[in-house]
């Protein structure tokens, strides 16, 4: 049997737990003054991934689109992967892109790891919150798109996938809809899913592709490559700020709010001090309705 290739397209987000994210004049994101991270939609993903290779025996390459620093990502990515190779597609010209622009260069960086049977990505990025790339870069490559997905399994005789995926109708949230489609297929993994190793050769193997992981990710520049527009073959035209036909008119930040609720100390030796917090707990759950 043929293994499975498998691809992650992961996406550099900006680190909102610092919350400190600088923009352009022209509302585009200034990466260069803002801490970034490996988004946590595409950590999901990329564990998606290793689960078929602890399963599965897959190959995984990851790539993404971004500034040399996003380098560090992919090693992030590497470490909960232990990815066979890792790719980076860095030009300027790829500066300013939208979700189409985007999709526009990862379909073109997926082409050039070669032929792959699953391409897997996160459910949405943080900083976009529009879940479009996946789609769109599964558009791109001609490829099934499943979104939502929260389990899966491959019949690796028939090249197949079984997918178990949630699927919103009419207001009723999380049905649980099992579809299942020919390789090759993409991917889009819900924030719900988790990976199930019901084994012990299983779990023996995932624990011998994690300490794989973290020695290739120590070195993680050996299974590093870099490519840029003319190396991966992308259309000018399609790519970048050129390419995007989202304009973004005005970025408006986000004032921080104002405290409303004031904090007192309460010293857990002081008996009397004691006396008032139940006091007043006994006053509050006086006023609550219990239905």
């Amino acid at each position: 049997m043929d293994p499975i290739n498998t691809a992650v397209i992961v996406k550099l987000e900006p680190d909102f737990s610092e919350g400190n994210v600088s923009y352009n004049p022209d509302g585009t994101l200034n990466r260069a003054e803002t801490k970034n991270i490996l988004g946590p939609h595409s950590a999901i993903a990329t564990a998606a991934a290793f689960y078929a290779k602890v399963k599965y025996g897959a190959k995984i390459s990851i790539g993404t689109m971004g500034p040399p620093m996003a380098e560090s990502m992919l090693q992030q990515a590497q470490l909960i992967s232990d990815a066979d190779d890792l790719y980076l597609y860095s030009d300027r010209i790829f500066a300013g892109a939208d979700t189409l622009a985007t999709a526009e260069v990862l379909k073109s960086g997926v082409q050039k790891m070669g032929k792959m049977d699953i391409v897997f990505s996160g459910h949405r990025a943080s900083d976009g919150e529009t879940g479009q790339t996946g789609p769109q870069t599964a558009w791109k490559l001609g490829m099934t798109f499943l979104g939502h997905v929260i389990e899966y399994e491959i019949n690796l005789e028939n090249r197949t996938v079984r997918a178990k995926r949630l699927v919103r109708m009419q207001g009723i949230y999380d049905i649980v809809e099992e579809i299942e489609a020919p390789l090759p297929v993409f991917i889009a993994i819900d924030p719900s899913y988790k990976s199930k190793f019901n084994t012990v050769s299983q779990r023996l193997d995932y624990e011998r592709y994690q300490k794989e992981a973290f020695e290739r990710a120590k070195n993680f520049k050996q299974y590093l490559k870099v490519f840029n527009a003319v190396q991966i073959e992308a259309d000018p035209k399609l790519i970048g700020i050129s390419g995007s036909p989202t304009i973004v008119y005005k970025v408006e930040r986000i004032p921080k709010g104002k405290a409303t609720r004031q904090a007192e100390v309460i010293d857990g030796a002081n008996q009397e001090d004691i006396r008032k917090v139940v006091a007043r707990l006994r006053q509050s759950l006086s006023t609550m309705v219990i239905k």
